[in-house]
């Protein structure tokens, strides 16, 4: 028997937010059965926990999505800090404020948010720096997003793969109504994920909107159907991503931007993520996320014996 818990990520009402599983300590599980108690889950991601290689670290994850496992990701990481320091301690090593993960993206740094002596949340940070990838064609994300070509905005930036941790597509659209029309269309995400990343499956897209003056306020949604995830209420690693983005194109060498995400609207699953962003002598030097959780549900995985 093993032990889970699901905590909504991003929120701070129970069914809001992201719902995540975190399997706290995985060292029994066969390695062949992670991918299907992942999608068995069917959330869009679960996390398992391991010890550390290096003893000075909290803990090692490994991050799954219903189709396969991902270097780094937000969400996960936010929810499974929280539950670890709603536990107070971690393979019998008690928590302290800051946590560092070891992930196949790299070490992955955390601070816990408190109210008091209670753990409500985590800010994490991005593991690598922001690199910009090629850029993606307008009518390509009007197409995946079932839009005229028109609802894509293009003159501040068009449409590029940019990642800190998790390659994604990051593409601005003009309004809100064009955001809310969107709707994730299969053959044409295959055709893009041909086209950019070989048929591998990859082609993710994040769109958003901005709802006030600059980049302070955006709202957003994000879709990977070749993923198994028509759309993602909160997704950390694009919010991180876009982030670090807007202040790279941010004409100040120098700055310190704060950004409030709402995503989830559409779905019913309102979610409130804040992304910071600082930049020094024209670079981008550190980016991270943060938000609140709240716990659901917790139980027991009877892992059947082949």
């Amino acid at each position: 028997m093993v032990d889970y818990v699901t905590v909504d990520v991003f929120t701070q009402t129970q069914f809001g937010g992201n719902p995540l599983a975190v399997i706290p300590d995985a060292r029994s599980i066969p390695e062949d059965r992670l991918q299907l108690i992942a999608r068995e889950f069917n959330y869009s991601e679960t996390t398992f926990v391991y010890p550390p290689d290096d003893p000075a670290h909290t803990a090692r994850v490994r991050i799954f999505t219903p189709t396969g496992e991902v270097p780094f990701a937000g969400h996960p990481n936010v929810g499974t800090a929280f539950l670890l320091g709603r536990r107070g301690d971690v393979f019998g090593k008690p928590v302290t404020t800051q946590m560092v993960f070891e992930e196949k993206a790299g070490l992955v740094g955390i601070d816990l948010l408190r109210e008091g002596d209670k753990v409500v949340g985590a800010r994490v940070r991005a593991p690598q720096p922001l690199e910009l990838s090629e850029e993606v064609d307008a009518q390509d994300i009007a197409d995946c997003a079932g839009l005229d070509i028109g609802a894509v905005a293009t003159g501040i930036h068009l449409p590029r793969i940019v990642s800190v941790g998790l390659p994604i597509v990051v593409a601005e659209l003009v309004s809100l109504e064009a955001l809310a029309m969107a709707a994730p269309k299969m053959d044409a995400f295959a055709k893009a994920d041909a086209r950019y990343w070989d048929g591998a499956d990859r082609f993710f897209t994040y769109l958003y909107v901005r709802t006030g003056d600059g980049t302070g306020q955006l709202q957003a949604r994000m879709f990977a159907p070749l993923s198994n995830i028509p759309e993602d209420p909160a997704t950390g690693s694009a919010a991180a991503a876009l982030g670090a983005f807007l202040a790279h194109l941010d004409p100040r060498p120098d700055l310190a931007l704060q950004i409030a995400i709402a995503q989830g609207i559409e779905m019913g699953r309102p979610s409130a993520i804040l992304v910071e962003a600082a930049k020094q002598s024209g670079r981008v030097e550190r980016v991270s996320i943060a938000g609140r959780c709240i716990s659901v549900m917790q139980g027991r995985l009877g892992l059947a014996v082949p």
